[in-house]
C-alpha cells in the first residue's frame, strides 16, 4: 500500500516542479510522513524504479554551492501515469482515507473538470454508503450505541469527520 501512495506522491510533486532528491523527501514526509515515515530507504528505491520504467529522469544542474546536484525531473511517461492514476483510482485510493488524500493533493494535476468530478463523485458514493468501524452482524453500530467512551468517542470524531467531507465534496463538485 505504502508503495503505490509514494509513487503517487513521486508522481504529484514531479509534476508540480523539477525538485531534488532531499526536496522531494521533505515534501513526501509532509504529506504522508504521518503515516509511516519516509526514510531514504524507502524512497530512493522508488525513485530508481520509477527512473528504470521512464517515468523519472536526473539531470545534473548547477548547485547554489560548487557541486552541481541531481535533480529529478518527470518525464511525458511520468506525466501520463500521473493522469492514468489520478483518472482511475482503485477502490483503496477511494476507500483508504491516507490513499484518498494523496490523491486528493495532486487531482488538480488532472485538466478535465469532468475527469476530476468523477473521482469525487465515487469518494462521495462511498462516503454514503453506511458504515462504522464496529459492527453487529452487518449492521454498522453508531456511537450512541457504544457505553465506552473511547470507542464512542472514535466513532463521533469520524461522523464529523466524513460529515465535514461530504459537504465540501457537494460544493466541490457543484462549482465543476
Amino acid at each position: 500500500m505504502l508503495a503505490g501512495m509514494l509513487e503517487l506522491a513521486i508522481l504529484g510533486f514531479l509534476a508540480d516542479r523539477p525538485l531534488h532528491g532531499y526536496d522531494l523527501r521533505r515534501r513526501v514526509a509532509a504529506l504522508m510522513g504521518h503515516v509511516r515515515p519516509v526514510a531514504d530507504g524507502t524512497l530512493y528505491p522508488a525513485i530508481k524504479r520509477m527512473e528504470a520504467a521512464g517515468r523519472v529522469v536526473r539531470r545534473e544542474e548547477p548547485g547554489l554551492a560548487a557541486a552541481p546536484r541531481r535533480v529529478l525531473h518527470l518525464t511525458e511517461e511520468g506525466r501520463g501515469e500521473l493522469h492514468r492514476r489520478l483518472r482511475e483510482p482503485d477502490e483503496l485510493d477511494i476507500s483508504d482515507e491516507n490513499r484518498w488524500f494523496v490523491l486528493l493533493a495532486f487531482l488538480r494535476h488532472l485538466a478535465e473538470p469532468r475527469a476530476q468530478a468523477e473521482v469525487l463523485r465515487r469518494r462521495l458514493d462511498f462516503l454514503q454508503r453506511p458504515s462504522s468501524f464496529f459492527y453487529e452482524g452487518d449492521r454498522p453500530l453508531a456511537a450512541e450505541e457504544f457505553d465506552d467512551p473511547f470507542r464512542r468517542g472514535l466513532l463521533t470524531i469520524a461522523r464529523a469527520t466524513s460529515e465535514a467531507e461530504l459537504a465540501w465534496l457537494r460544493r466541490t463538485l457543484d462549482a465543476l
